[in-house]
């Protein structure tokens, strides 16, 4: 086999470059030569690019996994809930507009969620190309920065799980952006049985709460990636012993005398699937959908222990020395 001296060069360059260091490190393909790939020096790959095996940046071409967009969704029901929460605790009892500002807060999520696609790569499309999560590092790229000579950091930090650190934040400011443009002249004109020093502080609560969720995706995103699932779990029971005890549900009598408590327990089983979905991911169909029969467990359980352990009963018990 006979090579042109032109091609020998290129050999002997590829075989003498340095190694590239860092585990995200990587070179660039600057351009194609006939069948032969011309490298960049080592350093940080573009946005929408992550190395391979051989320390090749390569652009991003796959499609979330149903893992990736369930977390995405778990991201996205975490302003939702939380908007439907505060307007909640400070609509009061007598209000009316409570409804109509659930569902502009869902409104705003749901047009803020669709913007968001459309504006991530590919533009235009409700779908998105992304990188595929190896490892929990991979959320973390800043903190594996090589030093080869202890002295001089070779900056490589990119996204490698992209686009889903950054399409968070995107989320976000639309969410943002839609509340402040709608809410406040929908809660003027129909919050009118509330003073107005309590009509706009679901507003303010949301004012509050988004920067909070921003430092988290921003510290935390990795973390959450693979922990979300219990996390709905454990606060999904949790939020929804501490509601039916406030509530002083103690039967399915009590449950049944007004609307809204089925409509919380009919969100917290929402939830309680999600999680189960998001731990089993639904690869086995046949072995993971009865697990969703376990949804109702929880309340099923309440109610039934609930007469057992109701303060009152427990104090004439140790009064009369039972």
């Amino acid at each position: 086999m006979y090579y042109s001296f032109a091609t020998l060069v290129f050999l002997k360059a590829v075989d003498i470059q340095p190694a590239c260091l860092g585990l995200y490190c990587g070179r660039t393909v600057q351009y194609i030569n006939a069948s032969a790939e011309i490298y960049g020096d080592c350093g940080v790959c573009p946005r929408g690019q992550r190395t391979d095996g051989d320390k090749i940046c390569r652009e991003c071409t796959g499609s979330p996994g149903h893992y990736d967009w369930l977390y995405l969704g778990f991201m996205a029901m975490l302003p939702l809930i939380l908007h439907w929460f505060f307007i909640e605790w400070y609509s009061g009892k007598k209000s009316s507009s409570a409804v109509f500002q659930h569902l502009t807060a869902l409104f705003e999520c749901s047009v803020a969620a669709i913007v968001t696609l459309l504006v991530s790569d590919p533009v235009g499309f409700l779908y998105i190309r992304s990188c595929k999560v190896v490892m929990l590092s991979d959320w973390y790229t800043m903190l594996y920065n090589p030093s080869p000579d202890y002295i001089t950091t070779v900056h490589c930090t990119h996204e490698a799980v992209y686009p889903l650190y950054t399409i968070v934040f995107i989320y976000y400011a639309f969410c943002l952006v839609l509340m402040m443009l709608l809410r406040p002249l929908l809660v003027k004109k129909i919050a009118c049985g509330l003073g107005k020093s309590d009509r706009f502080k679901s507003i303010y609560a949301a004012l509050y709460f988004f920067p909070i969720l921003t430092v988290l995706q921003a510290v935390g995103g990795g973390l959450l990636y693979y922990a979300f699932p219990y996390i709905i779990l454990v606060l999904s029971l949790v939020t929804l012993a501490v509601y039916m005890s406030a509530s002083e549900v103690e039967s399915f009598k009590d449950l049944l005398v007004r609307k809204k408590r089925l409509v919380v327990l009919s969100s917290h089983w929402l939830l309680h699937a999600y999680g189960i979905i998001s731990i089993s991911k639904l690869e086995r169909l046949g072995q993971d959908l009865p697990l969703l029969a376990l949804v109702p467990a929880p309340a099923l359980f309440y109610l039934l222990t609930a007469k057992y352990t109701e303060p009152s009963r427990i104090l004439s018990e140790g009064a009369n020395g039972h």
